[in-house]
């Protein structure tokens, strides 16, 4: 009786252990190109450097182009996948991956895109005072 008690409480302990260090894991901040250098995975913050050379490549099917970080620091991002429709738009990018050789590979590619906070009452209101 006693020893499934212990073996229980065991598991318990393990799963839980195992559910906080992945859910650890998955908490990321936000950092710099910089700082990204030296993690396995990041998170950073920036906008696209349209002064830079960007495109999307068919041999290697991955779309580059250079993002400026909050701190200023300029990096070309490698994306494996095409241009999301909107990336023109977009006045902010968050990308998720890994630095490797001054070069940051994304996973992931968040964009804030201005249209979505627009605030629509505004406009209403303007088009009542035209009418």
């Amino acid at each position: 009786m006693n020893i499934k008690l212990y073996l229980g409480i065991g598991a318990i302990v393990l799963f839980t252990s195992l559910l906080m260090y992945n859910f650890g894991n998955s908490i990321d901040t936000y950092v710099n190109f910089i700082e990204a250098e030296h993690r396995p995975s990041s998170h950073v913050v920036g906008v696209w450097d349209d002064s830079e050379e960007w495109g999307f490549s068919r041999e290697r099917m991955q779309f580059s182009f250079h993002m400026k970080d909050e701190d200023g620091n300029v990096r070309r991002v490698v994306y494996p996948r095409p241009k999301p429709n909107n990336f023109e738009q977009a006045t902010q990018l968050v990308v998720i991956g890994e630095m490797r050789n001054n070069t940051f590979y994304a996973n992931d590619m968040l964009m804030k895109c201005p249209s979505k906070y627009n605030d629509a009452s505004e406009i209403e209101f303007t088009s009542a005072e035209e009418g």
